[in-house]
Parts: structure tokens; C-alpha cells; sequence
């Protein structure tokens, strides 16, 4: 294995979690898969449909997505969004998240001030 090969698995490891974050926070409003997919990559966040789609469902599965089907055009559309278990779970990961970041950034900072 190469070392790029064994970076990119460390950056897939450390970014796991965090879409799951992202895609909760982004669920505040409705949308369906694709549109969602757009936002995200929009906002900067790197995430591709084979890693969404899957994840939409997990968490709709674990009960913090709603879903419905909207068969109106021609084309239909299932849409998330989050409920009220998913808001909650979503505000205890900020500040997990947060807490995390500012345990982070003591090590972190720590390591630019000794370079």
C-alpha cells in the first residue's frame, strides 16, 4: 500500500462520521436524494451518491429521517427529512462535535506552535 493509498484511508475513516452530522443538519428542510447530493457538494462537502443513498436509508432505518414519495411528475421523488428523534440525536452530535473540536484543536494547536 502506498502511503497517498493509506492517507486517503485516514481521510475516509475521519470523515465517516462527520457526513452523517452533515446530512442531519442539512435534512432540516426536504429533499430527495440527488437534490441533497447537490446541496452538500454545494456547501463544499465531498460525498458521493453510493456513500448517500445508503446512509439516507440507515438513517431512516434507525428512525431519525421521515420519507415520502412525491409522485406528482413524471418522475418520482422520495423525500427526507428529519423528525423530532433525529433533531434531538442531531443537537447532542454538535456538542459532542464541539467538544471534540476544542480538545482538538488544544493538541493541534500545540503541534503549529512547536514547528
Amino acid at each position: 500500500m502506498t502511503e497517498n493509498e493509506q492517507l486517503q484511508i485516514f481521510i475516509t475513516e475521519l470523515r465517516r462520521g462527520s457526513l452523517t452530522l452533515a446530512v442531519l443538519g442539512c435534512l432540516h428542510q426536504s429533499y430527495y436524494g440527488y437534490s441533497l447530493l447537490q446541496e452538500m457538494q454545494k456547501k463544499h462537502i465531498d460525498i458521493e451518491a453510493n456513500t448517500l443513498y445508503p446512509l439516507l436509508r440507515r438513517l431512516e432505518s434507525q428512525g431519525l429521517l421521515v420519507s415520502d414519495w412525491d409522485t406528482s411528475e413524471s418522475r418520482p421523488r422520495k423525500y427526507y427529512i428529519i423528525n423530532e428523534k433525529g433533531k434531538m440525536i442531531y443537537k447532542e452530535l454538535i456538542a459532542e462535535w464541539k467538544r471534540m473540536q476544542e480538545s482538538f484543536e488544544s493538541i493541534i494547536g500545540k503541534e503549529e506552535h512547536n514547528e
